[in-house]
């Protein structure tokens, strides 16, 4: 029991689910997805595969980050830091982990979900890891394979790459920054200890930090419209319009909290931040299924 626990903490369970989700929700938002048969079937495959390699991008992460996780006091417990499984495997459950999740994406679906989904892992595990004791630009890079669940989602559907696939990354990529940098605020003294360099400002924590949680918050209200502007959901009958109203009223939403964080410089501010986006995100991507066309 303890192994399953190690390896469930080795995936980051409650992130991969996260991950997961979003892109799950892509694919269901697909056009296509109404001519499948056994939906749920196709949904518990996909959902299977995406996790097998997001989990494989976490571990990797932990073994390559094994040192400095075991300096951060939030991380410390993790199975690889504490000492309770090896590098090799760590490495060695990666490595099956991510082939068989690509392969099943392969397999179930086609080759762009698949190569799509390796195409994250390695900017996930091999550039955006090592660029975080780097430059900060490492959130931006970090953003990349954070919202290509959607676009892996949308090719498992549609077998293409096309607008809708593109608002969903759009979405999920804004997001990503006032979500990480809240983290990274609450987190600052742990991060600063083993040299990452997560904040915009050299100076840690500052207006101009809080000033962009601002600025990414807004941009995320003409990308959550664009659904609705494209075709991808509707807002012509009652339930149309009732899920545009839920995207609005996210919105102004998570800018009050990025404007109270701005306002207050607390900590308290970011972590309402950092669990508002929590909320926000499932809400927001909740409200274009309900609105669905």
């Amino acid at each position: 029991m303890k192994k399953v626990k190690d390896y469930l903490q080795l995936i980051k369970l409650s992130l991969s689910i996260m991950v997961v989700f979003s892109s799950v929700m892509a694919f269901v938002l697909t056009p296509a997805f109404r001519n499948y048969e056994d939906k749920w079937r196709w949904v518990l495959l996909f959902f299977a595969g995406g996790m097998l390699v997001t989990g494989s991008a976490n571990a990797i992460n932990q073994v390559v980050e094994r040192d400095t996780d075991a300096r951060m006091k939030r991380t410390a417990t993790r199975p690889v830091a504490a000492g309770r499984m090896s590098v090799t495997e760590g490495w060695a459950f990666a490595i099956i982990t991510g082939l068989l999740g690509v392969a099943i994406l392969w397999k179930y679906f086609n080759g762009l979900t698949a190569g799509v989904s390796a195409f994250s892992l390695f900017l996930y595990a091999f550039i955006y890891t090592p660029l975080k004791k780097v430059n900060s630009i490492a959130v931006l890079m970090g953003a990349i394979p954070g919202a290509l669940p959607c676009l892996i989602g949308w090719a498992a559907g549609e077998n293409t790459l096309s607008v809708g696939g593109w608002i969903l990354f759009a979405f999920q990529f804004f997001w990503q920054f006032p979500h990480f940098w809240a983290i990274a605020w609450i987190a600052h003294n742990d991060y600063s200890s083993v040299g990452f360099k997560l904040l915009p400002s050299r100076e840690g924590p500052t207006k101009f930090t809080a000033m962009q949680t601002i600025a990414y918050s807004l941009l995320l209200v003409p990308v959550t419209m664009a659904p609705y502007f494209t075709g991808m959901c509707n807002y012509d009958d009652v339930i149309g319009k009732t899920g545009l109203g839920i995207v609005m009223a996210a919105n102004l939403f998570m800018i009050m909290r990025c404007v109270r964080l701005y306002r207050s410089m607390e900590v308290k501010a970011a972590r309402l931040v950092m669990f508002g986006s929590y909320l926000y995100l499932p809400i927001v991507m909740m409200a274009f299924l309900m609105s669905k066309s």
